[in-house]
């Protein structure tokens, strides 16, 4: 790897390590806090906007990028998302939070697309390294966001995104230092016309021929991802106050870091992608029984062990599931199409978790918004058990080949 792509890799990981810090230490705690005194749907409304703000960036990163370079389009993503979180700390009532969350998520999108065509830009033999490191610095920073997140958790939330702030501008000072303006890609020519500012090509990618229902199981996989994140501070609100509500975090974020690589290469290996997916969804149905059932503190210790096998397994043996469906010519259309339903099923993944809450909590069941969960879970486990897993672009032994190869860079 060349001194410059190394550097640019280092500021890359350096932006999305400090993001994840960021971000951890102050959606649970604004979560909790809104819950107690709103709703759970309110807390759940001003998450909502925030993937709201990322699928409306969709319509123009594009254009961003191409007048004012990627490092440009990290910059002002990331600065962005920076100032809407200081005023976070200065705002009062859903509405106002709601609103500095579409920013929040505007930043996030227009930010995040930027560091990913880095990597993409990046010599075949030097992608899947960079992509590990990339998935291994927002997992690390995740785990030291919840970790600062439960020593913040009493503080006031202008203190809180204070902290936050700063963390963001040293994510937009790391990500903008190091990275070259338009990537490591060929440069555009003189005479190419430059896309449209804003541009709805985006709704074009939607409908892939033989692959939307899969996509539409990955929006579910995500209802349920964002379900979780949103649904487990409130929980803890409600049913295990002594504990940060940052702390599943500690235990999801750990998890992960240790079992990741060698779990998913291990069961990649000897069982086909369908029944990865299953496995991971398994857990997950494992998870939100036991968050039902228990609902104290270590139950909760039980589900967050058991809830991780959802992204360790799920994400990544989709991907390869994927890319084995879909023909070549179609993968650059289908990674829109996945954008676009991993976008909608956050959106109303994080509405539906707060009203599910209240309901639970007005019906009073507890715990019943868990268990529709694992039912959830349940059925899409089913669905991918029976799902077949023949390569539609290569030959059998090529794609084994490949499909390992794939393995080991998603791990």
């Amino acid at each position: 790897m060349s001194t410059e792509r190394r550097r640019a890799l280092i500021g890359v990981n350096a932006g999305i390590f400090l993001a994840h810090i960021g971000n951890f230490i102050w959606f649970p705690v604004l979560v909790a806090s809104l819950g107690g005194t709103d709703s759970g749907f309110w807390a759940g409304v001003v998450m909502c906007m925030t993937y709201v703000g990322r699928l409306a960036a969709t319509f123009f990163y594009e254009g961003v990028a191409a007048r004012i370079g990627i490092r440009g389009a990290v910059f002002a993503g990331t600065a962005m998302e920076a100032v809407a979180l200081f005023l976070m700390g200065f705002g009062d009532g859903v509405l106002v939070y709601s609103a500095l969350a579409f920013f929040i998520g505007l930043g996030s999108g227009t930010a995040f697309p930027g560091l990913k065509n880095i990597l993409v830009s990046y010599p075949d033999d030097e992608r899947p390294k960079a992509f590990s490191t990339f998935q291994m610095s927002a997992q690390v920073g995740l785990f030291g966001g919840a970790l600062a997140g439960g020593l913040l958790a009493d503080v006031n939330l202008r203190t809180l995104f204070s902290v936050v702030f700063a963390i963001f501008i040293g994510f937009c000072l790391a990500s903008s230092a190091f990275i070259p303006r338009d990537g490591f890609g060929e440069p555009p020519s003189a005479g190419a016309t430059r896309p449209a500012l804003v541009s709805t090509a985006v709704f074009k990618g939607i409908e892939v021929r033989g692959a939307t229902r899969y996509f539409l199981l990955s929006a579910v996989f995500w209802f349920l991802s964002i379900g979780f994140m949103v649904g487990i501070p409130l929980h803890m609100k409600e049913y295990a106050s002594g504990w940060a509500p940052s702390s599943p975090f500690w235990i999801t974020g750990l998890t992960v870091l240790v079992l990741q690589y060698p779990l998913f290469k291990f069961l990649i290996k000897h069982l086909r992608p369908g029944a990865v997916m299953a496995l991971g969804l398994a857990g997950m149905t494992v998870a939100f029984t036991a968050f039902g059932a228990g609902r104290t503190a270590p139950w909760v210790i039980v589900g967050c062990l058991t809830v991780v096998l959802g992204e360790i397994l799920f994400v990544p043996s989709f991907d390869i599931w994927v890319a084995r469906k879909v023909l070549a010519d179609r993968l650059a259309k289908a990674m829109g199409a996945m954008h676009f339903f991993r976008s909608a099923g956050n959106m109303v993944g994080s509405l539906l978790a707060g009203a599910l809450f209240d309901l639970a909590l007005s019906w009073d069941v507890p715990g019943a918004n868990w268990y529709i969960a694992a039912v959830i879970a349940a059925g899409c486990a089913f669905i991918c058990l029976l799902s077949k897993d023949e390569s539609v672009n290569e030959e059998p032994a090529a794609a084994a080949e490949e499909e390992e190869e794939r393995a080991e860079a998603a791990a």
